[in-house]
């Protein structure tokens, strides 16, 4: 089995700063990209930022110069650094992951997403 699962998620006031993680543990030969979502109230889904396993990043416009996406390879764990953090940044936030394991094959695989709350 293949898991992702993400942390870090918080209450903070505007301006503020978090660093969620998203880790990915079980039977893993390698995972590809790694993305970040988030669910607001009265919204769909939207993609925050991508990191490939090269370490290509992609970002949202929202979020570009505030936002920063990294990934540990040896960890299977990605990171999204969150600065100047706004009111409009609050929602769950949750990553997916191209996962390959030695017993599955490839899979999509979701973590079940941290609360962001960020008042003003």
């Amino acid at each position: 089995q293949v898991y992702l699962k993400e942390s870090g998620g918080a209450s903070v006031p505007a301006g503020g700063s978090l660093r969620l993680s998203c880790a990915a543990s079980g039977s893993i030969s390698e995972v590809l990209t790694m993305t970040w979502f988030r669910q607001t109230s009265g919204k769909q889904r939207e993609l925050v930022a991508a990191i490939t396993s090269a370490a290509t990043t992609t970002y949202a416009d929202p979020v570009k110069g505030r936002f920063t996406i990294l990934r540990d390879n040896a960890k299977n764990t990605a990171y999204l650094q969150m600065n100047n953090l706004k009111v409009e940044d609050t929602g769950v936030y949750l990553c997916n992951a191209d996962i390959l394991s030695p017993a599955t094959g490839w899979a999509l695989k979701w973590g079940q997403g941290t609360q962001v709350t960020v008042s003003s």
